[in-house]
């Protein structure tokens, strides 16, 4: 049996898959959060299950376990282009995962390890910055580098001194306003194209909102960052006396919100110690700080002497592997040269003709009733199902199901429901049954209020809860079950914590399927380059 290390397990759909082999054992498995902790827990009891991979210390767990053959793991990475737009936040925490990730093959030395990320890895989009940790590495390592901007300020927003201010760390100090103050003050904005969302707002957050304004009102500062600061705040005041108007507000906040998300990316790049290059203001303010792809510098890094492992990746389609939905992961795979001086992704089996379906996956259900509290889940006795599919047959494997459970539906949801036809989505509804949802229904993604095609795999399983996923002939929501089957879990396998933690588990889960079909074609390359291998 090869021991294995899980990191960022999540709750354990990649574990799974690599057990169903039998030709793996899980010693350690890490994960930080805590409902997926109790998940994999209930489900892989027999695994050292720890928390922070941040502190993981490597050589007690060699000396707990000895040598560990392989690491998996899905460390989460957002390219910094896209990360954390909603906080505005410049740089994204989580790439720093990655380096965690390389940081325990670099430590444990395993005999391989297989990487599953989201498939925009492998593009340019996902970057590091720069850092003064890494400009040594670069060098050694010779990873291609480019240029990057990130823009701190548009052109229509500079102001007299905004370089200055931007370049240093005590001026930014200075100006930047507390958490809260922003938060406040954001949420107003970002609510400004939907009038309605915007006054609810206001409503909502009232009081705080007149406490900010009456103390910025108080503050005597005669720079320009101040003046827009008490502009913004005394035109909330002015709506709260009838003055002003929702538009009026809005233009008032806005060179306020802009200037406060320029502070906040220049700080982040002082905390986080980016090189940066130069700042430029030409067209707005920018700092330019060089870059290079996270994929460049896993391969250039564990690839070279003296770590040495052969590497390949690719983007793979979960329904090649059987299962029901067309689910896109990018897939790194590494072995020691030592080993073998090459290595091959798994081959699927399914294609676009006979991919499984929804049906497969869950046809088998429609008739049991799901439940809408956590409370009620005690499990529900499943009778015996003469119609089934090959897949449902192998997900199928207890008498008593859990996590049919499903939320509860609105009037207008359910009206939207009844309007759907499978396959459509909220595109697809009437004008009538669009409004009052979203701040700007034309970028509405796809997968909201999609209703599934029972006759095609589903598209990529996300929480489907926020998304509002509705079953293909019921006018109901898809329950955690459901989608659970749609990601190939079998019923024995239990989710812990509430009904929005379920489903997010659900949708942030490899395929255990997939998982499976990449650990079986690991270890048939494995056992072909040791010699008396005993798997």
């Amino acid at each position: 049996m090869y021991k294995v290390v899980d990191l960022f397990a999540g709750a354990g759909g990649l574990s799974l898959g690599f057990l169903q082999t039998k030709k793996y054992e899980i010693k350690v498995a890490f994960e930080n959060n805590p409902n997926m902790q109790a998940t994999y827990r209930r489900n892989h009891p027999n695994v050292d299950v720890r928390g922070d991979v941040c502190s993981a210390n490597y050589k007690e767990i060699q000396k707990q376990y000895g040598s560990i053959d392989v690491v998996i793991g899905g460390p989460p990475c957002q390219g910094f282009s896209n990360a954390n737009r909603q906080k505005n936040h410049a740089i994204s925490q989580n790439n720093m995962l990655v380096k965690q990730y390389i940081r325990a093959i670099l430590e444990l030395q395993p005999k391989a390890f297989v990487m599953e990320n989201v498939s925009m890895l492998r593009s340019d989009v996902h970057r590091f910055y720069l850092d003064e940790k890494d400009a040594q590495l670069i060098g050694q390592y010779d990873i291609p580098m480019t240029e990057t901007k990130l823009t701190l300020l548009d052109q229509e927003f500079m102001f007299d001194g905004a370089l200055e201010i931007a370049s240093s760390i005590e001026r930014i100090a200075e100006f930047i306003w507390p958490e809260e103050h922003y938060a406040a003050l954001n949420v107003i904005y970002k609510a400004a194209k939907n009038p309605k969302k915007m006054i609810a707002a206001l409503e909502k957050h009232r009081k705080k909102l007149l406490k900010y304004a009456a103390a910025y009102a108080s503050y005597e500062n005669t720079d320009y960052i101040s003046e827009k600061a008490r502009e913004a705040f005394h035109a909330v005041a002015q709506y709260y006396s009838g003055v002003f108007d929702i538009a009026d507000i809005q233009e008032a906040i806005e060179p306020a919100i802009m200037i406060q998300r320029m502070l906040s990316k220049a700080s982040e790049i002082y905390s986080n110690h980016l090189v940066v290059e130069r700042f430029e203001n030409a067209f707005g303010l920018v700092a330019i700080i060089k870059s290079f792809a996270v994929f460049d510098y896993l391969k250039a890094i564990l690839g070279s002497k003296p770590n040495d492992y052969a590497i390949t990746a690719d983007v793979l389609c979960a329904a090649n592997y059987g299962a029901p939905q067309k689910r896109m992961r990018f897939v790194v795979m590494g072995i020691k040269r030592s080993l073998s001086d090459s290595i091959k992704l798994p081959q699927g089996s399914f294609t676009e003709e006979n991919y499984r379906t929804v049906r497969d996956a869950i046809a088998d259900l429609e008739n049991v009733a799901p439940v809408k509290n956590i409370s009620d889940d005690v499990g529900t006795p499943l009778g015996e199902c003469t119609e089934i599919s090959e897949l449902g047959k192998a997900l199928r494997d207890t008498s008593v199901l859990k996590n049919h459970i499903i939320t509860d539906t609105r009037d207008t949801a359910m009206e939207r429901f009844k309007a759907l036809k499978q396959g459509q989505n909220f595109h697809a509804l009437d004008d009538s049954l669009k409004t009052n949802t979203y701040t700007d229904i034309s970028r509405t993604q796809n997968t909201i209020y999609l209703r599934l095609d029972y006759d095609a795999p589903s598209g990529t399983v996300v929480n489907v809860r926020k998304s509002m996923w509705v079953h293909p002939t019921l006018d109901r929501a898809v329950s955690v079950r459901e989608a659970a089957r749609l990601q190939t879990f079998p019923d024995s396998f239990v989710f812990c914590g509430s009904k929005d933690k379920q489903y997010q588990q659900v949708g942030n889960a490899v395929p255990p399927i997939m998982a499976k079909a990449i650990a079986k074609n690991l270890a048939a390359q494995l056992k072909k380059s040791i010699p008396n291998s005993d798997t």
